[in-house]
């Protein structure tokens, strides 16, 4: 791609502090740079100097690091100015690099340039951005994997092993007198079903990487009083609720964010569930159903002293419920965990590293997923959803292959999958969903 026009932002965060880095990046910013430092600049080495404007007075002095095309990030030359950390400073820089000629950057600009140089694909390039706003160490590690292409060397393994198939195929759909035989189907069947198998394995792992990525929601719901705000406590490590013996005084859903193996996960706790007459208890019950909803997990909680009924109202979803059974404190017959019920003492923490294991196995569905060698790069939903649509296609292309009549049918649904796979990479993607995923990096990325 041909170098465009230079931009320039502010590639560390705003405020003060020890230096502050200017990017700048197109087809004039070796000329640029050199007006501002009043010296030619060799690509790779850092250049000591004074920044001036342009009325040549000296706004600052500091680091300018020369990136020449295409060895840089960008794909194009690229200049650093590593200046002094006062943002009025960052601020003189970044108005003489528009004056001589570069215009502020757009949201990701840098990134999408990159991508459009193939310097990185999209993948890396999603991985980009949620490196930097990962918020687990486990995150962090898997982003930094999806950014050096773990992620895409997977999908380019499909790609290549799906051509190849679909070349045979359409050898024959192009030479119809070479009628295809019953074990050349096979051949290829089996081929598919190898395929088929590698892509589930990638999906399962990318779902795995999408919850990193996402992160949970775990609600804690149940009828009043039974502990859920003690529960909430306990598992923050922090007095985050108001914990009463007063029935209903929990009326707005509370938060808190926890970490439980890699995964970001927010706990809210929620009003009890219970007719009412009581118009604002009425409004919190309502927010905890929306929060029931919305949720990943629910940890429902039940009071074991209790001899009401302990099940959760049918209308919440039964695959999401965990049911937790508290204040064995107060029951003298002892309660041993099991795949649908754990059992726990909100006041005097007992169960709760058992809770907190049941929720890892959960959330991971694996008890590896610490260990580096079986660490999932990340992933998003949209990436999901793609491999989903190919795995369907190509499981669809297994059936059709029974029927050598269907070969048409059977390379349409090789194309498909092969479009979905691109679609993840980049290689199919159309430009407004460029636009979207390059409009939420940080300006200077």
């Amino acid at each position: 791609m041909e170098q465009q026009e230079s931009i320039c932002a502010l590639a560390t965060p705003a405020g003060k502090g020890a230096l502050a880095i200017v990017r700048l990046s197109g087809k004039d910013a070796h000329a640029i740079a050199k007006i501002i430092t009043h010296k030619p600049l060799t690509p790779r080495k850092a250049h000591y100097t004074n920044f001036y404007d342009c009325d040549d007075g000296v706004i600052d002095q500091g680091l300018a690091i020369y990136f020449q095309t295409p060895a840089s990030f960008t794909g194009e030359d690229v200049i650093e100015f590593h200046c002094h950390g006062n943002p009025l400073v960052a601020d003189l820089l970044l108005k003489t690099l528009c004056s001589l000629g570069a215009r502020l950057a757009t949201p990701g600009e840098f990134s999408l340039r990159a991508f459009l140089n193939n310097k990185i694909d999209l993948t890396q390039a999603e991985a980009i951005a949620d490196l930097i706003n990962s918020t687990t160490e486990q995150a962090v590690r898997t982003a930094t994997r999806s950014m050096q292409g773990a992620f895409s060397r997977r999908v380019e393994e499909v790609l290549a092993q799906l051509t190849q198939v679909r070349m045979h195929i359409e050898a024959h759909l192009d030479f119809p007198d070479e009628e295809i035989d019953r074990q050349q189907c096979e051949q290829l069947a089996s081929l598919l079903r190898l395929l088929s198998n590698y892509l589930n394995e990638l999906l399962q792992q990318a779902k795995l990487g999408e919850r990193l990525q996402t992160g949970a929601t775990i609600a804690i719901a149940g009828k009043p009083n039974v502990g859920k705000s003690s529960l909430l406590n306990v598992m923050a490590q922090s007095d985050v609720a108001i914990v009463t013996e007063i029935p209903g005084t929990t009326r707005d859903p509370l938060s808190a964010d926890i970490e439980i193996q890699g995964i970001a996960v927010r706990l809210i706790d929620t009003a009890g569930l219970r007719d009412t007459k009581d118009i604002v208890e009425a409004k919190g019950i309502e927010r905890a159903q929306q929060a029931l909803a919305q949720a990943d997990l629910i940890l429902w909680l039940t009071d074991v002293s209790s001899e009401d009924s302990q099940l959760a109202p049918k209308d919440i979803d039964a695959t999401k419920i965990i049911y937790v059974h508290n204040k064995i404190d107060l029951h003298k017959e002892i309660k041993f965990n099991d795949r649908e019920n754990i059992y726990i003492s909100a006041k005097n923490q007992l169960g709760i590293d058992e809770l907190i294991q049941h929720l890892e196995q959960r959330l991971s569905r694996t008890n590896t997923a610490h260990e580096q060698a079986d660490t999932p790069f990340l992933a998003r939903s949209r990436h999901v959803i793609a491999l989903q649509h190919a795995l369907d296609s190509i499981r669809s292309a297994q059936q059709r292959l029974s029927n050598s009549l269907e070969l048409e049918l059977v390379a349409e649904d090789l194309r498909l999958a092969q479009q979905s796979l691109g679609e993840i990479t980049g290689e199919f993607t159309p430009d407004d969903l460029l636009g979207k995923i390059f409009s939420e990096f940080c300006i200077g990325k």
